[in-house]
């Protein structure tokens, strides 16, 4: 009999308190018609979103001497649950359309192209396909133009003009912002040019510090540090009376070296396996054609009560990826395992530098899905 995880997976609550809601709340509290509001936002003329990659409920809640101004927000805020895979790619998409990753599609790190016998890297991009047919529904940014709202998106010069950002982040107006003040200083400008806005401001660098050093590192602590200044900052700098959420895309859960299951190391996880996608901590597993079957039992056997493993068909039923259009069915793999715990399943051969982080994101534990909601209405 399968071993199985100790507790059950944080299945993330779709409708209700998910980043997704989080979106179509910000655009029903703008005034949009036709917007659910499930998080009961109030109304307001400015909203400013901060998203900070990386930034965990349970990594801010515990260490609230590095970041004082985001810890006092978190005794009015409260957690979200990002969706699943808990990834940059998924969760941005969920913050840029209001859909559950089912609806957008974007369904995970690296994920199957039907029908082509390869993988497209959600961050890389692959010229070959076509962002808008990869994801075709509007996002936020359209809606909010279309309903007279000025909509902006404020981040690094080098994340302007990506596949991804066609994909999931279309319609917004760019300013460019490659510094922390930088990134203050557009986001009240662009605010200040309209009676009626939104300006999502994003930074990742606090992402890159978990995986290179662990989130329980030093130097993740201090970079906390300069985010919670940018936060302060960004508050005061914006137009009177906006309002400015703080969230994340997901939040972080360091892998040690025993803790990584290397499917390079063990030739049964590669059984029947045609590609390999995912990252380490949510895996979509590809079978060749009439092996998803035996795939699914050897990678419950060998993986045990380190991971929930499940069919596809039965990881959406249980709600992983809430709602799922069957356009986009084929994406996800014919086995999807979440790590429970600090488990990682790597790939050191084909996969080098993911395999090597500390710090990772994805699964369907506390530590990956939730993520805050803090607001402050500037003055």
């Amino acid at each position: 009999m399968t071993e199985e995880p100790m507790t059950p997976p944080t299945v993330p609550n779709y409708g209700s308190g998910t980043l997704a809601d989080l979106a179509r709340s910000i655009l029903a509290s703008l005034g949009v018609d036709d917007e659910p509001n499930p998080l009961a936002l109030p109304a307001t003329r400015r909203v400013c979103l901060l998203i900070v990659d990386g930034l965990g409920w349970e990594l801010l809640r515990d260490h609230p001497a590095a970041a004082p101004f985001l810890s006092e927000l978190t005794m009015t805020g409260r957690a979200l649950t990002a969706g699943f895979p808990a990834t940059t790619v998924t969760s941005l998409s969920s913050l840029s359309t209001g859909l559950p990753p089912g609806g957008h599609g974007m369904l995970g790190y690296q994920v199957a192209i039907p029908g082509a016998g390869r993988l497209l890297n959600g961050l890389r991009w692959n010229e070959a396909v076509d962002p808008v047919s990869w994801q075709p529904s509007p996002t936020i940014y359209q809606r909010a133009i279309a309903a007279d709202v000025a909509a902006y998106r404020v981040a690094a010069r080098g994340l302007e003009k990506t596949g991804f950002s066609t994909a999931a982040m279309r319609g917004a107006s760019y300013r460019a912002a490659d510094s922390l003040g930088a990134l203050v200083a557009q986001a009240a400008e662009a605010l200040a040019e309209s009676d009626r806005g939104l300006v999502t401001v994003y930074h990742a660098e606090l992402d890159g510090t978990g995986h290179a050093f662990g989130s329980q590192s030093e130097a993740w602590l201090y970079q906390l540090a300069h985010m919670d200044k940018l936060a302060e900052q960004l508050a005061g700098a914006l137009p009177a009376g906006t309002t400015m959420h703080v969230t994340a895309d997901h939040g972080m859960v360091d892998a040690a070296t025993d803790d990584k299951i290397d499917v390079d190391e063990i030739p049964a996880l590669r059984d029947g396996v045609a590609l390999l996608g995912g990252e380490p901590r949510a895996r979509h597993v590809y079978a060749v054609p009439g092996a998803a079957d035996d795939v699914l039992a050897t990678w419950q056997e060998v993986l045990g009560g380190r991971a929930w493993v499940a069919s596809r068909d039965e990881a959406v039923d249980a709600g992983w990826f809430g709602p799922v259009d069957p356009r986009f069915m084929a994406r996800i793999g014919d086995v999807v395992a979440a790590p429970a715990g600090p488990w990682a399943v790597v790939a050191t051969k084909a996969e080098p530098l993911e395999s090597s982080l500390i710090g990772m994101h994805g699964s369907l534990t506390p530590g990956d899905q939730f993520v805050p909601l803090l607001s402050v209405i500037s003055m």
